[in-house]
């Protein structure tokens, strides 16, 4: 009898090196050789979509996680050291940062902790209250090009959205040295590692935060590569559960900010590039063909003083530019300055604001000492992180004073050209703009002394006829003064704080940075609230601990050339009974035999029968019911494991080779072996491999699920118990075929339906009599309908209409 139903097949274009199940819903994403993303749904195998490498990303995927609510997949780079954030639902690269670890990262696992080991109200009352206090950040303006997309949709919640649920979840990501990152919600870096020798395999940090398993390789003496397995305490996150995930919810929303900030800066810098453009590529064709030596100040001042234009200037006023094309040209560049100065209000200020009140929540955390000092937070970098902030603030305020002057010479100019250009053309003039007060003179000189100005000093090279320099000097990301910085010699408060020697060094009130660019004290910003996330990482990190190390065998050369995501050891942890699984073969060893090795999440904890041997050569064709034998199963029993994965606690998918190269997908029962009384006595100092003919070894019963997989040789598998499917690919890397675990196939379906309907097929006289009794109850209703009182008699309509349930049931 052959389990599972078959419900896709396919034959893929390139090598797939990676697979994954989404944990909630049928989809598998998978990653192949180009460096593509592909997410697949379970139904004949169907894609849903595709996600093409591309220069911010990069080509070379090293390892696949999914978060443990199926929303987002997390995948790695091996040439750029990054990690990317993927959504689910539409294929969106929702985050990118780039991993502290030496080198490519090797492996990835994102786990959620549970609600039974929280303690309590633990997590609820780790929600953050922000969103009732703080108003939704702007959404940045979608016509400007930035680098992610967290911020640019509609809606202005992203960041909450990739925080999830109010359960912790942490992404851990392992690499080259021995390093491994946990990033909170898969953002914030709560710890850095560095306490595993060799490169990272595989790892699994447990749904209590206990522990973390590691699979690493390791160069031995005689430089062959040696697995082991290494388990580290954390006992430091699972002991302030609590105040980790207060801390996380408050770091992360700082990280997005930041981010927040950096592109809201960006789209003011390419607001300012775009009037430069559009100034230049008017002035540009006027400068080239003018034949005085004048410069374009002086041709705009003697139109303002004597009302005479050059030649050129007329001609590049009137027939280059026109009214009609002044106006757009005022309307475009006066967007472009509107849009800077709401950049400023709106999100550089509703951001500044947002991190000055999440900051403010960590100092208070920072002051509660008994809770939050073991977590590294360090006090005087989180008010230097306050302090710096505000700076920000004040800067940005004192840029929206700029363009808000600049503002006005912009229009005051504007109208004065728009007026000029009417005269030139002999147009009427309308009274309300026919009047330029001495204060509108004022304002266009400074316009013309500004924006028109030689000096190469003045004025980023960006505008080569056209300078913007008092709003551009501040989005200038350089360490120079700036050229004209804000006049505050009106400034009462100014005036006031430098004339008090009380408040002039006052811890209350943020410093300044008057001759620095808003790009300068953004940087400072950046490099102190980095400092201060950075903290509780490196202390976190230093508390985790080697509790064991447990060498099990030397890397076989034929696998020099697997795709390091298939080699086996698995690790897996099971959340109910708390505890480690780690499912590896040695194939130059017992090439028939699968090892269990079982550790307990606690450290300090034990497990019986912690190690157990599975033989496959043993018979494994015979039932527990006689009454009910399995079918024969290909080969004469003998079997090799080429990929095994844990289905459940309690069982084991594998894919497996028999002596004539039949393959076959089976689900093995581990109960009776989870039982067993047989200890072994683990030496450590010698490796597993060495000590093989001492572990105690067991048998088991395939009972009717295992299925001969036909026209494949299928190598590696990938599972989900909780969806119970599974995908088996090939050797090749390129024919898939997936399954339903728990189902019967369809052939075998279809063939139990028809003997099913040839046993119930109802004789002839059956029928005839049924029809009779049909008509009998119709002429009954009748006589009913007509006013006829009938009394039931033996056999009449009461007696027919059960009979007749029965005819139809049958």
């Amino acid at each position: 009898m052959r389990a599972f139903r078959q419900v896709g097949e396919k034959q893929l274009p390139n090598p797939i090196l990676y697979m994954a199940w989404s944990p909630k819903r049928d989809l598998i994403a998978l990653a192949n050789t180009s460096g593509e993303l592909l997410l697949h749904r379970l139904s004949n195998f169907y894609r849903v979509w595709s996600l093409q490498p591309n220069e911010n990303t990069g080509k070379e995927i090293t390892a696949l996680a999914w978060r443990p609510d199926g929303k987002i997949i997390a995948f790695s780079l091996g040439d750029t050291k990054k990690v990317v954030l993927c959504d689910a639902e539409k294929a969106e690269i929702l985050h990118i940062f780039k991993v502290l670890i030496p080198g490519p990262v090797s492996c990835m696992h994102w786990m959620e902790v549970l609600d039974e080991n929280s303690g309590l109200t633990s997590f609820y009352e780790s929600e953050d209250q922000s969103n009732r206090f703080l108003p939704k950040l702007p959404s940045l303006p979608k016509s400007y090009s930035t680098t992610t997309k967290i911020f640019s949709e509609e809606k202005s919640d992203e960041a909450t959205n990739l925080l999830g649920d109010v359960r912790l979840n942490i992404l851990v990501v392992g690499g080259q040295c021995g390093f491994i990152d946990l990033y909170a919600y898969g953002l914030y870096s709560i710890a850095t590692v560095n306490k595993v020798e060799g490169t990272c395999r595989s790892l699994c940090l447990s749904s209590d935060l206990k522990s973390l398993s590691v699979i690493t390789e390791v160069r031995s003496t005689n430089n062959d590569p040696e697995i082991h397995y290494v388990q580290l305490d954390t006992g430091l996150l699972s002991s302030y559960l609590p105040e980790v995930t207060k801390m996380a919810r408050r770091f992360t929303h700082i990280s997005t900010l930041l981010q927040y900030l950096q592109m809201s800066l960006t789209c003011m810098c390419e607001a300012w590039e775009d009037i430069l453009l559009q100034m230049d590529l008017r002035l540009t064709k006027f400068v080239q063909e003018k034949n005085t030596s004048t410069q374009v100040q002086d041709e705009f001042l003697e139109l303002l003083l004597w009302g005479h234009a050059s030649p050129e200037l007329q001609a590049l006023l009137m027939n280059q530019l026109t009214v009609k094309g002044l106006k757009m040209l005022g309307q475009s560049i006066e967007s472009s300055y509107s849009g800077i100065q709401k950049l400023v209000i709106s999100h550089l200020q509703s951001g500044s604001e947002a991190l000055l009140y999440h900051l403010s929540e960590v100092k208070g955390m920072a002051l509660w000492k008994q809770k939050y000092q073991a977590l590294g937070l360090d006090l005087p970098i989180i008010e230097h992180a306050i302090a710096v902030v505000g700076s920000f603030t004040l800067k940005a305020s004192e840029l929206s004073q700029v363009v808000d002057k600049s503002m006005k010479n912009f229009k005051a100019f504007f109208r004065w050209l728009y007026v000029a250009m009417l005269r030139m053309s002999d147009d009427h003039v309308p009274p309300e703009l026919n009047k330029m007060t001495q204060k509108d003179l004022a304002f266009v000189a400074d316009f013309l002394a500004e924006h028109f100005s030689a000096n190469e000093e003045l004025f980023d090279r960006k505008g080569k006829y056209f300078n913007v320099e008092r709003v551009g000097q501040y989005l200038k990301d350089e360490e120079d003064d700036l050229v004209s910085p804000l006049n505050t010699e009106g400034n009462q408060w100014v005036k006031f704080v430098k004339e008090s020697t009380h408040l002039k060094d006052s811890p209350l009130l943020f410093p300044t940075y008057p001759q620095k660019s808003l790009h300068f004290v953004r940087r400072i910003m950046v490099a102190v609230i980095n400092l201060c996330l950075q903290k509780p990482s490196v202390t976190i990190g230093k508390s985790v601990s080697e509790a064991l190390r447990l060498p099990l065998y030397t890397v076989p050369e034929s696998s020099e050339n697997t795709p390091r995501l298939f080699e086996m050891p698995a690790l897996w942890n099971a959340n109910k009974s708390s505890m480690h699984y780690v499912v590896f073969c040695m194939p130059e060893i017992s090439p028939s035999k699968i090892y269990l090795l079982r550790r307990p999440t606690d450290p300090s904890g034990s497990v019986a029968n912690g190690l157990i041997a599975i033989d496959l050569s043993r018979p494994l064709n015979t039932s527990i019911d006689d009454e009910d034998p399995v079918a024969e199963i290909p080969g004469n029993g003998t079997y090799r494991c080429l990929d095994a994965r844990l289905y459940d606690a309690e069982t084991l998918t594998v894919v497996l080779q028999g002596q004539e190269e039949e393959r076959v997908l089976a689900q093995l029962p581990l109960s009776t072996a989870l039982r067993s009384e047989e200890e072994f006595t683990w030496d450590l100092t010698l490796r597993l491999d060495q000590q093989n003919d001492s572990i105690p070894s067991q048998g088991l019963v395939w009972e009717n699920q295992w299925r001969q997989l036909d026209n494949m040789k299928a190598q590696f598998v990938a599972v989900n118990g909780i969806r119970k499917v599974s995908c088996v690919l090939s050797s090749n890397l390129r024919h898939v075929r997936v399954f339903e675990m728990d189902v019967e196939d369809e052939d075998e379906d279809e063939e139990d339906r028809q003997e099913e309907s040839q046993n119930i097929t109802p004789d002839q006289d059956t029928l005839e009599e049924t029809l009779t009794r049909q008509k009998e109850l119709g002429a009954s209703m009748e006589a009913q309908e007509g006013g006829e009182e009938e009394q039931p008699a033996e056999g009449s309509s009461t007696d027919v209409l059960e009979q007749t349930s029965g005819s139809d049931t049958l």
